[in-house]
C-alpha cells in the first residue's frame, strides 16, 4: 500500500516539513521544495533542463524543448530553448555546455522571484470549513523574454512558474505584454512542451498508452463532474525529434503540450496584456496506487482552491411562497440546518431585477438571516435558447444548435452580458448567499460574428470562459456559495455534482440507497467530501411516483434515516429536495439526531476518504476518513445492505491517520479497546453489522 522512499518523511501526512525556494547559481534557476525540482539553464537562452520527483528520484525529461511558444501576426515563435542534442530519448549533463539558441526565437532577458500572492479573494470566516490556509503559499519566477525582429519591438512574453509548500507541484503559465506601438494579433500558443520519457516501448501501436507518473490539469475546464473529463487544455502528443524510439510508427504520445483546442486569435492593442490559462503539474509517486493517486489530488485541491473546503448543511426548497419559505427555514433553525436554497422549479427568477422581485427576496433573506440561516437560489444558463441573435451559431450549419447541451446561448453575446449583470444585481440587492448555476458555461464554441464580445468562432471559448470566471470570483469577492455542476473549482466554485444519473432517483427508495452509496464510494476518489454534493428525492423526481419518494418522511423514517446515514456520514451534503425537513416530532427527532452526530464529528467526517470495499448489494461495504492532524485520526462506516447478520474480522489501513503504534478503536464512539497496529500499517478489527443496518467506529 505505502511505497514512500525510505527515510524521507510522507508530504501527505506531514507536509509542513517541505518548503518551496528558488535559487540561482552562475547560468541555473532551480524551483524545488524538496519533493520536485525544476531547473532552468538561462544561457544561451533558457530552457528546462531537469523536471525531477524527488521522493522516487525519477527524472522526468528525455529531451529539451523550448519553455512555450506563441504564434504573432500568423508567425509561430518559440519562447526560450536549446539546441543541438544529438540524442532525443536521452540526454547527458556533459551535452549541454554545447547546446545553442536560435535568433529566430524570443531570447531570455531578466527574471523575477516573488512570494505567491492570492489569486481569487476568499474570507474563510465566512462559514464552516476545514481549510489550513486561505491561499496557497509558495515562490513564483517570472522569465522575461524579447524578440529582435522590428515587427515585435515593444512586444514581451513573460513566463510564470510557482512552486508550492508542502506538495510536488508546479504551476506554469505564460503571459503577452504589448508595449509597442502597433496592435499585433495573437493566434495561438503554447505555455508548456515537456518531453517525457515514454512509459512502454511497443513496437506496434497500442489501442492505449501508459502515462508517467505525473497528473495534469489546468484551470481552463469545464463540460464534466471530473478533472479527466473537463480538462482540454493538456495534449500528448507525437515527437518527431524522438527518431530513435522503439515504436515503428513513431506514434509514441511522449511530448506534453498545454495549449487551447482553438484559438484564441485576440488581437492585443497598445499596451494591453493577455494572460494564458495556468497549467498544473502534479507529480505522483505511482500511477498504480490508486488511492495514494486520489489523496495527491485532493491534496492539491484543498491547498488551490481552499474554499472547496466549505460544507454548509442545506436544503433543496421546492417553494418560493413567502408562508413556506419562512416555515422550511425556521425548521432548519429547529433541526441544524445552515442554508436553504430555492431549488429548480420553485418558481425563483434571478433574471427579474423588478422592484417588486428584489423586495419579495430580500425580505425573505432578511429574514433566514435573523434565525442564523444562510439564503440562496437556482438559475439556469444553459441547456436552454433564447432567439437566433442570442444562441450559440454552429460552425457547421450556420445556425443554432449542436452544442453541448442542444441549445445554449453565448455568453458574449449582449444578452450573456446582460444575463450576468442581472444575477449580480439580484444577489447584491437581495442578501443572497449562495447561487446554484445550473449549466454553467460548458464550453460551446459560437460562429457568430455578429455577438457584441467575440469575433468569431475562435475567440468565441475564450472570451466566454473568461467572462464566467470572472463572474465566479466576484461571488468568491463577495462570499456568496456557488454550486456549480461542473468543474469550476480552481475558479472559485464550492461544490459540484457527485456523478449520478438523475433519472436513478424515480427508482424505488432501495435502490436508491445502495446506488446513492455507490455514488458516494466513486465520487469521493478525485473530490473531498466537501466538493460533491448528492440527491435525496423527498417528493417526486424524474418520475417514479410514491415507490420512489420520502414524502410523507414519517411514513418512511427507515429510508430517511438511511440516506442522512451515509449522507452525512460520508461528510457528503445533499439536496433534501421538497417542501419541508419533518413532518411529525418523530420525524424531527430523527433529522435532530442526525444532525447533531454529524456536528458533534464534523472535523474528521469532511477528511479525505478511504475507500474499503465498494458496495455490490452481496456483503458489506465501508470507507473510513483520516486526518493524521486531528484528535478523532479515523473514522470508519461500514454498511450491510443484505438480509442477514454480517459478522467478520476486517483489515483496517491505518497508514493515512499516522498512527504506527497503538490504535484506540471505540464502536460508535465508546468503549474504547487498544489495538496494535502491524507492519504493513493495518489492524484487525471484528466487526458486527445487522441486517439492512449500519455501524461505525472512531479512532484515535
Amino acid at each position: 500500500m505505502v511505497s514512500f522512499a525510505q527515510n524521507q518523511t510522507d508530504w501527505l501526512l506531514q507536509p509542513d516539513t517541505y518548503k518551496a525556494e528558488i535559487t540561482e547559481s552562475e547560468n541555473t534557476i532551480s524551483l524545488t521544495n524538496g519533493l520536485v525540482l525544476r531547473k532552468i539553464q538561462l544561457s544561451p537562452n533558457a530552457a528546462t533542463v531537469e523536471f525531477k520527483n524527488l521522493t522516487t528520484q525519477e527524472t522526468m525529461l528525455r529531451s529539451i524543448k523550448p519553455e512555450a511558444e506563441v504564434t504573432l501576426n500568423d508567425s509561430i515563435y518559440h519562447v526560450g530553448g536549446l539546441y543541438g542534442l544529438k540524442e532525443h530519448g536521452y540526454f547527458k549533463e556533459s551535452w549541454l555546455k554545447d547546446l545553442k539558441s536560435k535568433t529566430s526565437d524570443f531570447q531570455y532577458t531578466s527574471h523575477v522571484i516573488e512570494d505567491i500572492e492570492p489569486r481569487i479573494a476568499w474570507n474563510p470566516k465566512q462559514r464552516y470549513n476545514t481549510a489550513k490556509s486561505s491561499f496557497a503559499t509558495g515562490k513564483r519566477l517570472i522569465l522575461k523574454f524579447t524578440h529582435a525582429s522590428k515587427e515585435l519591438e515593444g512586444v514581451e512574453v513573460l513566463i510564470h512558474y510557482e512552486i508550492f509548500d508542502g506538495i510536488p507541484l508546479i504551476s506554469k503559465w505564460i503571459s503577452v505584454e504589448n508595449h509597442g506601438k502597433n496592435t499585433i494579433t495573437l493566434n495561438r500558443f503554447k505555455s508548456e512542451l515537456l518531453a517525457f520519457p515514454e512509459v512502454e516501448n511497443p513496437v506496434e501501436t497500442p489501442n492505449t498508452w501508459r502515462k508517467p507518473n505525473l497528473h495534469v490539469e489546468s484551470n481552463y475546464a469545464f463540460g464534466g463532474f471530473t478533472a479527466g473529463e473537463s480538462t482540454v487544455t493538456s495534449f500528448w502528443e507525437q515527437d518527431p525529434e524522438y527518431t530513435s524510439q522503439v515504436n515503428w510508427k513513431m506514434e509514441t504520445p511522449c511530448l506534453l503540450v498545454s495549449q487551447l483546442p482553438v484559438g484564441p486569435n485576440l488581437d492585443l492593442k497598445s499596451g494591453s496584456t493577455f494572460e494564458s490559462f495556468r497549467t498544473y503539474e502534479l507529480l505522483l509517486e505511482e500511477r498504480g496506487n490508486r488511492e495514494q493517486t486520489a489523496l495527491s489530488l485532493r491534496k492539491m485541491y484543498r491547498k488551490l482552491a481552499p474554499w472547496v473546503t466549505e460544507n454548509p448543511i442545506f436544503m433543496h426548497l421546492t417553494t418560493t411562497d413567502e408562508k413556506e419559505v419562512k416555515a422550511a427555514i425556521d425548521q432548519c433553525v429547529d433541526t441544524g440546518y445552515e442554508m436553504v436554497i430555492l431549488s429548480f422549479g420553485s418558481g425563483l427568477n434571478m433574471e427579474d431585477n423588478s422592484p417588486e422581485n428584489i423586495k419579495k427576496y430580500k425580505k425573505l433573506a432578511d429574514y433566514a438571516h435573523s434565525k442564523g440561516i444562510a439564503l440562496g437560489g437556482y438559475s439556469l444558463f444553459s441547456s436552454r435558447s433564447i432567439n437566433e441573435s442570442v444562441d450559440v451559431i454552429n460552425k457547421e450549419t450556420g445556425k443554432p444548435g449542436g452544442t453541448k447541451f442542444g441549445n445554449a446561448p453565448c455568453l458574449a453575446s449582449e444578452w450573456g452580458k446582460d444575463y450576468l449583470e442581472k444575477l449580480k444585481f439580484f444577489l447584491k440587492n437581495t442578501g443572497f448567499d449562495l447561487l446554484e448555476h445550473d449549466g454553467p458555461y460548458p464550453g460551446d464554441h459560437c460562429a457568430s460574428t455578429t455577438h457584441k464580445y467575440h469575433k468569431g468562432y475562435e475567440d468565441s471559448q475564450w472570451v466566454q470562459w473568461n467572462m464566467s470566471v470572472d463572474f465566479y470570483h466576484w461571488l468568491r469577492e463577495n462570499g456568496i456559495y456557488l454550486n456549480a455542476p461542473d468543474f469550476y473549482f480552481l475558479e472559485g466554485s464550492n461544490k459540484c455534482g457527485i456523478g449520478y444519473r438523475e433519472v436513478n432517483w424515480s427508482l424505488p427508495r432501495e435502490q436508491q440507497i445502495v446506488l446513492g452509496r455507490q455514488n458516494i464510494y466513486d465520487g469521493t476518489w478525485e473530490k473531498t467530501p466537501s466538493m460533491a454534493w448528492t440527491f435525496v428525492p423527498l417528493t417526486e423526481y424524474h418520475g417514479g411516483g410514491k415507490a420512489a419518494t420520502l414524502e410523507p418522511l414519517k411514513d418512511h423514517l427507515d429510508s430517511y434515516e438511511a440516506h442522512m446515514v451515509q449522507n452525512y456520514g460520508s461528510g457528503v451534503q445533499a439536496c433534501y429536495r421538497g417542501p419541508r425537513l419533518y413532518d411529525s416530532k418523530e420525524t424531527k427527532d430523527l433529522v435532530i439526531s442526525q444532525i447533531e452526530h454529524y456536528k458533534e464529528y464534523r472535523d474528521i467526517l469532511n477528511s479525505d476518504i478511504i475507500h474499503l470495499k465498494r458496495p455490490d448489494g452481496r456483503s458489506w461495504d465501508g470507507f473510513m476518513h483520516v486526518n493524521p492532524d486531528l484528535g478523532n485520526k479515523g473514522l470508519i462506516m461500514l454498511f450491510n445492505p443484505t438480509d442477514k447478520t454480517i459478522k467478520e474480522t476486517l483489515e483496517i489501513p491505518m497508514y493515512y491517520t499516522d498512527i504506527h503504534a497503538i490504535a484506540q478503536v471505540s464502536h460508535k464512539g465508546t468503549n474504547p479497546k487498544e489495538y496494535t497496529v502491524t507492519r504493513d500499517y493495518t489492524i484487525p478489527l471484528q466487526v458486527e453489522i445487522a441486517p439492512n443496518g449500519y455501524t461505525w467506529y472512531l479512532i484515535k
